[in-house]
C-alpha cells in the first residue's frame, strides 16, 4: 500500500468514527449543523459527497500510536476527539472573522445564524470529551485516558489564548515576529502538539516519550502555519483556490506581513497604508506584494519553517519508533511544511 493509500485508509477510518458520533438525532438543526460544517450534507439536511477537511491531526495521532508500537485502532477515540475539537474552533472562528464562506460553501453562521452556529460549535467540543472517554473500550488503560483527557483539554485552552492573542492582533500594528510566533505557538502549534502526545500516549506509559512527541508535534504545528501564511500570499491560485494575495485582502497579519511591520523604512509605510484604508484594492495588493518581496518576507518566512520541521524531524529521529511506521509519519511531517496547496 502506498503512502497516499496508508493515509485515506486512516482518514476513512477517522470518518467513518465520527458519523457514530454525529448521527442525525433531536434536536434535529443541531446535528444538522454539525454534518453541514462537515460536508456531508447541504442545508437542507440531503447527503452530500462533500469531504471532511484533510483530518491531518488525526492521521498524526494514529501514524503516532503505531510508530511506537500500538495498534491504531487505540488511538481512534483520540483521533476524533481531535478532529471535532479543530472543528469546534473553525466554526467559532467563522463567527469571529465574519467568513461567510469556507470550503467554497456558506459557513454555518451565515446559513443559520450566529447564535445557533456557537451551539454548532459548542456541541463539536462536547462530542471531542465524549469521543475520550472511550480510549478505555480501544485498549488504553484508564489511567492514560486520565492523562489523554487532561491533554486535549489543556491544547484546547492554549488554543482559545492563542485566538484571543490573534483577534487582539488585528487592532495593531506593532506585532513582533516573537508576539507572532507565541501566538502561533497556541493557536495552531497547541493542536499539533496534542496529536502526536495523545498517539503516544495511547501506545506507551513512558511520560517522557509523551513530552518529546508534544515537542515535535509544536515544532510541526507553527512551521505549518508558517508555510500556510505563505501560501496565502504567494500560493499559486489553481491549486490553493485562492488569488494570489488573498490574504492581504483580507489584511491577515500573517508572517510576512509582520516582518514588513518591523521594518523602519517605506515596506512598513506601504503595509500600514494598506492595512488602515476602507478596501484593498488590486493595485495595493501588488505594492504590499512588492514591498514583502523588498524585505524577503517569503524567503524569511520559509527558512524558518525549514528550521522548525527538522527540528521536528531531529526529535522524531531522537525516538525509538518503529522503522516502516517512521518512515510513513516522517513522510507526512515533511508533506504538511513542504505541500504547496
Amino acid at each position: 500500500m502506498t503512502l497516499p493509500e496508508r493515509v485515506e485508509e486512516l482518514r476513512g477510518q477517522v470518518v467513518a468514527a465520527l458519523g457514530s458520533f454525529l448521527e442525525p438525532r433531536e434536536p434535529t438543526l443541531l446535528y444538522r449543523m454539525m454534518r453541514y460544517h462537515l460536508g456531508w450534507e447541504d442545508a437542507q439536511g440531503r447527503p452530500q459527497p462533500g469531504p471532511l477537511g484533510k483530518a491531518l491531526r488525526p492521521i498524526l495521532c494514529l501514524l503516532t500510536c503505531e510508530a511506537l508500537g500500538g495498534r491504531w485502532e487505540q488511538a481512534l477515540p483520540a483521533a476524533v476527539a481531535l478532529e471535532l475539537v479543530h472543528n469546534f474552533s473553525l466554526v467559532h472562528d467563522d463567527i469571529q472573522d465574519q467568513d461567510r464562506e469556507r470550503r467554497h460553501r456558506l459557513t454555518v453562521w451565515a446559513i443559520w445564524g450566529q447564535g445557533q452556529a456557537i451551539n454548532a460549535g459548542d456541541a463539536l467540543l462536547a462530542l471531542a470529551q465524549e469521543a475520550l472517554a472511550r480510549l478505555p473500550e480501544a485498549g488504553v488503560p484508564p489511567e492514560r485516558g486520565v492523562v489523554a483527557v487532561s491533554t486535549l483539554a489543556r491544547a484546547t485552552l492554549e488554543m482559545v489564548e492563542g485566538q484571543v492573542m490573534d483577534l487582539q492582533f488585528e487592532d495593531r500594528l506593532d506585532i513582533t515576529t516573537q508576539a507572532y510566533l507565541e501566538m502561533v505557538r497556541r493557536k495552531t502549534g497547541a493542536l499539533f502538539a496534542a496529536a502526536l502526545s495523545l498517539g503516544a500516549i495511547c501506545a506507551t506509559p513512558d511520560t517522557q516519550v509523551w513530552e518529546a512527541m508534544g515537542r515535535a508535534g509544536r515544532q510541526l504545528g507553527v512551521a505549518f502555519q508558517i508555510k500556510d501564511d505563505v501560501l496565502g500570499i504567494w500560493g499559486d491560485p489553481s491549486r490553493t483556490g485562492k488569488p494570489a494575495g488573498a490574504d492581504i485582502r483580507r489584511r491577515k497579519k500573517s508572517l510576512p506581513i509582520v516582518y514588513a511591520l518591523e521594518t523602519e523604512g517605506p515596506q512598513r509605510e506601504t503595509v500600514v497604508a494598506a492595512y488602515t484604508i476602507p478596501t484593498v484594492d488590486e493595485e495595493m495588493v501588488q505594492r504590499v506584494m512588492q514591498a514583502l518581496e523588498e524585505v524577503e518576507a517569503r524567503q524569511r518566512s520559509l527558512t524558518l519553517a525549514h528550521e522548525l520541521l527538522q527540528e521536528a524531524m531531529d526529535t522524531l529521529s531522537s525516538l525509538p519508533l518503529a522503522p516502516g511506521p517512521r518512515q510513513e509519519l516522517e513522510a507526512v511531517v515533511s508533506f504538511l511544511v513542504e505541500r504547496e496547496y
